[in-house]
């Protein structure tokens, strides 16, 4: 073996042992410090199904069907998105839009009780827009939105794993 091909051999194991001393790893699944939750948003809302299977990755947490089931509920306060022009060319004409979305919730235990003050989460992105890619620019919109709604959901669980329980009487 001449020493370019050892070097060529060489260099992924070095670029995975780089990889592992950084201290990367896939993330996870976190567990939430409570048994079963009620989820008080649209049970068949693209978000609702996606907020189920993170909560279903957990392993420990159940999904009640009832308030009265669960050991807290989520109160959503508000979820909704905007679109604010961000600038305009020489024209007049848009040249970029502002899309933002806000979700804010609360946790409230069966006694009800506020576990969680309000808490809220707003994600905001921006996006070009020219008038002769209108269509390719309404579908980028879409998934640009999709990919807010995702980073909403990561946040959300992350805030619910991070909910300290009060301690029974």
């Amino acid at each position: 073996m001449t020493a370019k091909h050892f070097f060529k051999a060489l260099l992924p194991a070095l670029c995975c042992l780089l990889l592992v001393a950084c201290g990367f790893h896939l993330r996870g699944s976190m567990d939430l410090p409570f048994r079963s939750i009620f989820l008080g948003i649209d049970p068949y809302s693209d978000f609702a199904i996606a907020v189920k299977r993170e909560i279903g990755y957990s392993g420990t947490t159940r999904i009640a069907s009832q308030p009265d089931d669960a050991d807290v509920r989520l109160q959503v306060v508000h979820d909704f998105r905007e679109k604010d022009i961000l600038g305009l060319n020489s024209a007049g004409a848009v040249s970029a839009y502002q899309l933002r979305q806000y979700f804010s919730f609360r946790l409230v235990g069966r006694d009800g009780r506020e576990i969680t003050p309000l808490s809220e989460i707003s994600v905001i992105r921006d996006i070009s827009f020219k008038d002769a890619l209108a269509l390719a620019k309404e579908q980028e919109e879409k998934v640009i939105y999709a990919e807010m709604q995702e980073d909403v959901i990561q946040q959300l669980i992350r805030r619910l794993a991070a909910t300290r329980m009060p301690e029974a009487k």
